[in-house]
């Protein structure tokens, strides 16, 4: 009767082992974890599988420095980084899973190329407890709280210019401002798909009739970056052009040019976005690298003039990958960029 007693009061009391939450096996549930200790078990688990592996389309040295940051941060835990741009991953990827020798745990790339990874079957839902931080349209919400992705950095397309051609009141304030005289033969655009989404913007906001209007305007057409025609402004070989992202701008007047830049009513916005694999070969050094992705790495994107979806910079983003099916949004980019060549041929 005393060992029934003694047992009695041991199932009674509250055990270390049973109050603490069940560590998280496998790739579902690891992705899945909610627990308050998430970071101590992913670290624990991250430093026996030793490494996490990166696929990402970021450019310049921004990738180079998340990577220094992350591995100083998780000593012991190695970042391998494979960089393309999203067009090379989304093959690479694909071919990785036919011959079911998946590569890659973590993802982050352009929002058309994550659509093209969700559909094949690429990527697994995870949680992460930085996504409240985060606004609902920048999320590929799964069920049960999970994502299937969510933007990291954002791009924006406005208007970019030289100071030293363009008089202040002839800086538009909006698509009509397009149309003012001074403008008249000094704006350029690239026939890619930067100008086609702000044509899109302009056609949604002021109807395809407005945009055809330009075509007096004397546009000018290259066939260089978009990068690029930012350089051609600085060094006064354009005036201006409607399609500039704004880190460009931003890089390009640190080094001391005239170059400036403004928003349209309707800001296009450029997205990479972070996914976890479907078959990660290391899930909890992973689950650290995205929430180090969704929190750590902030500071890191707004360093490289990457904007971020959680702060607001006064202007109406227009998330266009995002606002329609692949086929539907295939099908209009291909008339947004009909319409880029309409106004451009003499």
């Amino acid at each position: 009767m005393k060992k029934i007693a003694i047992i009695l009061l041991a199932l009674l009391l509250p055990s270390p082992l049973w109050s603490q939450p069940r560590k998280p096996t496998g790739i579902a549930e690891i992705a899945a974890y909610n627990g308050p200790d998430r970071e101590q078990i992913f670290f624990s688990g991250a430093k026996s599988e030793g490494k996490v592996v990166w696929y990402t389309s970021l450019a310049g040295d921004s990738y180079k420095a998340i990577a220094r940051a992350f591995e100083a941060k998780y000593p012991g835990v190695r970042l391998e980084t494979y960089r393309a741009g999203g067009t090379e991953l989304v093959p690479r990827m694909t071919e990785e899973a036919k011959a079911r020798r998946p590569i890659f745990d973590v993802l982050e790339t352009t929002e058309d190329s994550l659509m093209i990874s969700k559909e094949s079957k690429l990527l697994r839902p995870y949680f992460s407890p930085y996504l409240d931080k985060y606004p609902d349209e920048v999320k590929d919400k799964a069920d049960k709280g999970l994502v299937f992705s969510t933007n990291v950095r954002e791009s924006y397309l406005g208007f970019g210019y030289n100071k030293s051609q363009i008089s202040p009141g002839a800086v538009p304030k909006g698509f009509d401002g397009l149309l003012h005289p001074e403008l008249k033969g000094k704006l350029a655009i690239t026939l890619n798909e930067s100008s086609a989404k702000v044509i899109g913007a302009m056609s949604k906001i002021k109807g395809d009739g407005f945009v055809k209007k330009l075509k007096s305007q004397e546009i000018k057409a290259y066939t260089v970056s978009s990068a690029a025609l930012v350089d051609m402004i600085a060094a006064g070989e354009i005036g201006a052009s409607f399609h500039i992202f704004r880190n460009h701008a931003l890089v390009s007047a640190a080094k001391g040019s005239s170059v400036g830049w403004i928003p349209m009513e309707l800001v296009p916005t450029n997205c990479g976005g972070v996914a976890l694999a479907a078959q990660s070969s290391h899930p909890n050094a992973a689950l650290l690298l995205v929430d180090f992705l969704l929190n750590d790495a902030v500071k890191i994107f707004e360093k490289f003039q990457y904007g971020h979806p959680t702060i607001d910079y006064g202007f109406k983003r227009w998330y266009q990958d995002r606002a329609m099916p692949l086929p539907e949004l295939e099908k209009e980019t291909a008339r947004w960029e009909k319409l880029a060549k309409e106004i451009t041929q003499r």
